[in-house]
């Protein structure tokens, strides 16, 4: 595998492909495109000119192959570990088997085209400590934006009572009070937090899905302080309401925004939030939920929010609103390295967009998440050297871009990560596994055995 850091990387001439530079323009075949260090240099003839000036530069052949930045997932756990059950993440998972745990995972987003990924909220909010030791390059993964913990009400989040009624648990940090909400903002960006998060909606046993549990003026009060202080705000919402409140409140990314309609809608637009709609791990259920024994009843359920939220969503996209892919990995239902593009997939399906759309939505359109608009997930002179070299044409089937035998090439931070070799494994961790959400790892291989493909 690479290391993270960049000090004495090779020139890179990618040569030959057909260039998807993720900015939404159509493709550009027979295109050279050159990165030194983590930087772009040139695209385009202006390539092969510049490598020639460069000693030591390695070509990548990319004759027949699609060239394009690397994938951006703008919603991964990274540090849940492919988790069964909330017990697993609350009271099997010390902060040091996490931190470990997380390490050894990241690189299998590298193998399969992630360069980048934004994950939310963390367990025992050790985010910002492993985005700067990947930063450091003391081990191997993708670029990290992060929040520490979501911040939860005592009603909890999808969790319920496993919440406390207040302190902090896994990945969540419990804040009853306005006062209690703006100090841990505060101190969560005193610790490295990219992103603060909300966490909107929660389930309660006596109600069938999820709730409003945070009201306007609380998520105001978050925004409010995490914007004076130049950091952004992600909420969970899986309600209408929660997502017109969020989007009312100056939150900056809603995720989800299930069953969103016309009046959400018109507060999304008229604030400019971001949304990611995260259908993954919904879709996954829906599909391959029985196989793999997930909770009875929830197949129908799931498949039921997305077709609830798929029109008003692409109404959304048609009007503006930006769109992000976020895959929702870290559970058995969406094991690292396995799931990352099916989002994709999703809104070609579900949502209608083309397959250049949804590219689009997975590489620039992720860069917002990554707070690097601009810098990231588009394949220019001057961006970030961060490119993948699929086999195949994913314009005409987009669901290549899961399939990890299709990736001839990742180059992240401008060196070209190792893709042979064994997929990492390890054996269990005594005590660390418990509870059902799915018996078994649903790995895109066992899915295409299910689906008969």
């Amino acid at each position: 595998m690479t290391t993270s850091t960049t000090s004495g990387a090779t020139p890179l001439l990618i040569a030959g492909g057909t260039l998807i530079d993720g900015s939404g323009t159509a493709p550009q075949t027979s295109t050279d495109v050159l990165v030194d260090g983590d930087e772009i240099v040139a695209v385009g003839s202006a390539a092969t000119e510049v490598a020639r000036s460069r000693p030591g530069t390695v070509t990548i052949d990319a004759t027949g192959c699609t060239v394009m930045p690397g994938l951006i997932d703008a919603h991964c756990h990274s540090t849940f570990d492919d988790v069964q059950s909330n017990d697993e993440l609350f009271f099997h998972r010390p902060p040091v088997l996490a931190a470990l745990v997380t390490a050894f995972n990241l690189p299998k987003l590298l193998r399969a085209g992630v360069t980048s990924f934004f994950d939310p909220d963390t367990v025992h909010g050790i985010g910002p400590q492993v985005r700067d030791a990947l930063n450091a390059g003391m081990f191997d993964g993708p670029r990290m934006a992060t929040g520490v913990q979501a911040l939860l009400t005592s009603v909890g989040g999808t969790a319920g009572r496993l919440i406390p009624d207040e302190g902090s648990v896994g990945y969540a940090a419990v804040v009853n009070t306005v006062e209690e909400m703006v100090v841990t903002t505060r101190r969560q960006i005193k610790y490295g937090a990219d992103w603060i998060k909300i966490h909107a909606t929660g389930s309660i046993p006596t109600h069938q899905g999820e709730l409003q549990v945070w009201t306007l003026d609380e998520m105001k009060a978050v925004c409010d302080t995490a914007h004076a202080l130049g950091v952004p705000v992600t909420a969970h919402c899986r309600s209408a309401s929660s997502t017109r409140d969020a989007a009312l409140a100056g939150v900056d990314l809603i995720l989800h925004a299930s069953f969103i309609d016309d009046e959400a809608l018109a507060a999304v637009l008229d604030a400019g939030s971001a949304v990611c709609p995260t259908f993954t791990f919904l879709a996954n259920l829906a599909d391959y939920g029985d196989a793999v024994g997930a909770t009875r009843g929830m197949t129908g359920i799931f498949r039921g929010e997305i077709e609830a939220t798929a029109a008003t969503l692409r109404t959304a996209y048609d009007e503006g609103v930006k769109l992000l892919c976020g895959s929702e990995s870290g559970f058995t239902l969406t094991p690292y390295g396995h799931w990352h593009a099916r989002e994709l997939e999703v809104f070609v399906d579900a949502l209608g967009l083309s397959p250049l759309e949804a590219i689009t939505c997975a590489t620039r359109n992720n860069a917002f998440a990554m707070r690097m608009e601009g810098e990231l997930g588009v394949v220019a002179p001057g961006y970030r050297a961060d490119v993948i070299v699929v086999d195949g044409d994913p314009l005409a089937d987009i669901r290549i871009l899961q399939d990890k035998s299709r990736l001839k090439a990742v180059v992240s931070r401008g060196r070209s990560v190792e893709l042979s070799g064994p997929w990492p494994e390890r054996r269990p961790v005594a005590g660390e596994k418990v509870g059902n959400w799915a018996a078994e790892l649903l790995t895109y291989d066992r899915a295409m055995t299910v689906a008969g493909r």
